[in-house]
C-alpha cells in the first residue's frame, strides 16, 4: 500500500459519511467485502439489509476499497461458503487496461482511451449483436482505476454455471475459433461473427504490417505489441509455441508489396503462402476483446460465479477516483458525449491544492484538461484529487 495513505484514509472516511450511495439490486442477498487502509486483512462475509447500515459501517473505519458479491446468497453473512447457499449471479465483464498487450498504465490517459474502445467493442461487436443482450439489463461502470465493468442482470441468465460462462468468454476472446473455416464467407457482406470481424480488421492489420516493413516511427513498439498479443492468445489456447517477431517481420515483408496487399484486401489469402495462419492469428488477436483476469485465481471475472466486484459510488483505493455508473450511450468513444473518467470520476477536491514530489520517471497523468508528464524529483502544486491519485499510485509523495 502506498506510503502517506493516512491523510487520504481520513478523506475517504469523510466522503463515505456524506455521499449518496448506489444500492445493489437484491441488497439483502449480497455478500460484502472491505479492504481497510493500513494493510489489515480484508473484511469479508458482511451482509446488510439497508444502505444506512453500510454507511454506519463505513463511518466506523476508513476503507481502502469496497466490494459486493456478483452472486446472490440466501445467507450472505455465513462464514463458510458452503453455508451461504448460492442462488445465482450477475454476469460481469471486467475490462482492465493492465492486461492489454503493449499498453502500460504509466501513460494513464492513453491506457484509458484504449480500454474505453475495447469496452465499447465488447458490447457493440459481441454482446448485443451476437448474444442478443438487451440494454435494459445492462449497467455500465468505470472501475475507478484502469478500466470498465459491464454488469448484466437478465434473470434468465442468473443460473448460468461457470462452464457456460467460460464458453461465452472463450468465443469473445477467439479461443479455439476456426477463423480459417469462415473465410469461405469472406465476400458475403451479410456475414456476422468472426467472419465480419476478420473482414473489418483486414485493412488495419495490413497497414500495421506495412509500417513494420518500412520501419516507420514506432514500428518496434507495434511489432512488440503484435507479438505479445500472439503469446497471450497461445497461452489461453494451451499452445506451447508461438511465432516470433522474426516471423511477423517476414509476413510484413510480403504484405508490403502493393499488389499482394491489394489481392489480400480482396480476400485472396493464398498470397500469404505459409504465413496465412500467422496472419489470421494476428487478425484474431487484434480484433478480440481483452477481458481482465480475476487476480490470483487467474480466471476471468465473468467465469467466477462467486466473484466480488467494486461497488459503484465507492472510491478506488489505488487511485482515489470514484467507481461511476453511466449510460450505455456514453460508452461509445466516438459518440456525441463519451464518458470521461478523467473529468467525471474525480471525487475529492479540485480546489484545495497540495504540493507533491514525483518519485517515478516516465509517468503521464491527466486530470480534467491538464496533462502532467513529470520525472523523479519534480515538485509542483496540484489539486487534492490529483495528489491523491499520484500518491496512491505510488508515483509521488506529499511534501506540503
Amino acid at each position: 500500500m502506498a506510503a502517506g495513505w493516512a491523510r487520504f484514509a481520513h478523506r475517504f472516511g469523510a466522503y463515505y459519511r456524506s455521499s449518496e450511495f448506489w444500492t445493489p439490486p437484491r441488497l439483502k442477498t449480497r455478500e460484502w467485502m472491505f479492504i481497510p487502509f493500513g494493510g489489515a486483512p480484508p473484511i469479508r462475509h458482511k451482509g446488510f439489509s439497508d444502505m444506512q447500515s453500510v454507511r454506519n459501517f463505513l463511518s466506523e473505519r476508513a476503507m481502502h476499497s469496497c466490494f459486493y458479491s456478483t452472486a446472490y446468497w440466501e445467507r450472505p453473512f455465513e462464514m463458510k461458503m458452503a453455508d451461504k447457499n448460492w442462488l445465482g449471479a450477475d454476469l460481469i465483464f471486467d475490462l482492465d487496461g493492465d492486461h492489454l498487450p503493449g499498453v502500460t498504465d504509466r501513460d494513464f490517459p492513453g491506457m484509458l482511451e484504449v480500454i474505453h474502445e475495447q469496452a465499447w467493442s465488447l458490447w457493440n461487436d459481441f454482446l448485443e449483436p451476437e448474444f442478443g443482450f438487451q440494454e435494459k439489463y445492462l449497467q455500465v461502470t468505470f472501475s475507478g482505476h484502469r478500466g470498465f465493468h459491464l454488469h448484466y442482470r437478465d434473470p434468465a441468465l442468473f443460473h448460468l454455471d461457470s462452464e457456460a460462462r467460460r464458453e461465452m468468454v472463450s468465443y469473445i476472446r477467439g479461443e479455439g475459433v476456426d477463423v480459417k473455416g469462415g473465410l469461405a464467407r469472406y465476400h458475403d457482406l451479410s456475414s456476422e461473427g468472426w467472419t465480419r470481424r476478420i473482414r473489418d480488421g483486414m485493412g488495419g492489420m495490413i497497414t500495421k504490417l506495412q509500417g513494420i516493413a518500412s520501419k516507420n516511427d514506432g514500428y518496434t513498439r507495434e511489432l512488440k505489441s503484435l507479438h505479445e498479443g500472439l503469446k497471450s492468445q497461445s497461452q489461453r489456447e494451451g499452445r506451447k509455441s508461438t511465432k516470433g517477431q522474426g516471423s511477423i517481420e517476414q509476413l510484413a515483408g510480403i504484405v508490403s508489396h502493393p499488389d499482394r496487399a491489394r489481392r489480400l484486401r480482396d480476400g485472396n489469402f493464398g498470397v500469404l503462402e505459409k504465413h496465412q495462419s500467422l496472419f489470421l492469428d494476428l487478425l484474431k488477436t487484434d480484433t478480440s476483446v481483452v477481458l481482465g483476469s480475476a487476480g490470483e485465481t487467474d480466471e476471468v471475472v465473468t467465469i467466477d460465479v462467486r466473484r466480488q466486484i467494486r461497488w459503484p459510488t465507492s472510491l478506488h483505493g489505488k487511485s482515489g477516483m470514484r467507481v461511476c455508473e453511466f449510460p450505455l450511450s456514453r460508452l461509445d468513444p466516438d459518440g456525441s458525449n463519451p464518458y470521461s473518467p478523467l473529468h467525471e470520476a474525480l471525487a475529492l477536491s479540485t480546489q484545495d491544492l497540495l504540493t507533491v514530489e514525483m518519485t517515478v520517471d516516465d509517468s503521464i497523468a491527466q486530470f480534467e484538461d491538464k496533462v502532467y508528464d513529470k520525472q523523479t524529483g519534480d515538485q509542483f502544486e496540484i489539486h487534492e484529487a490529483g495528489a491523491t491519485f499520484l500518491v496512491l499510485k505510488g508515483w509521488a509523495k506529499v511534501i506540503a
